[in-house]
């Protein structure tokens, strides 16, 4: 796995290329894609967008990297989605059913719109954020 980080505005985009699995060596030593979005939830970011047009594999390994990773920037008070996703990875997260849970969006340009929309979502136990 490589991977590139750029900033469109106040939304972090992560660009993704290769394979997303656990024995997949990466561009940095210990740098899964898990730690990859750790850190970036660690210094703040909190509107992600996971560029997935480059990806050419993902295996059960992956699935659980892309989970991981939904869940560590939703435990931080963001929002992940996923964009242009190869037609081999879309299927995947159809049929894993991940489609439900993690937003896919076909083009960049509408996820990083979708985050300007202000929606004020209540999260249980926690105050009003938006996303």
């Amino acid at each position: 796995m490589r991977y590139g980080i750029r900033q469109n505005g106040n939304v972090t985009i992560l660009d993704v290329s290769g394979r997303i699995s656990l024995d997949e060596p990466t561009s940095e030593p210990d740098a899964t894609l898990r730690l990859v979005i750790r850190n970036l939830v660690n210094d703040g970011r909190r509107k992600l967008v996971l560029n997935l047009k480059e990806v050419t594999y993902v295996d059960s390994s992956g699935v659980g990297e892309l989970i991981s990773c939904w869940t560590a920037v939703r435990e931080r008070g963001g929002a992940l989605k996923i964009v242009n996703p190869p037609k081999q990875v879309k299927e995947l997260l159809r049929l894993t059913r991940l489609d439900t849970v993690i937003d896919v969006i076909g083009d960049e340009a509408a996820a990083v719109n979708s985050y300007r929309r202000s929606v004020k979502i209540p999260m249980p136990g926690l105050s009003w954020f938006e996303p």
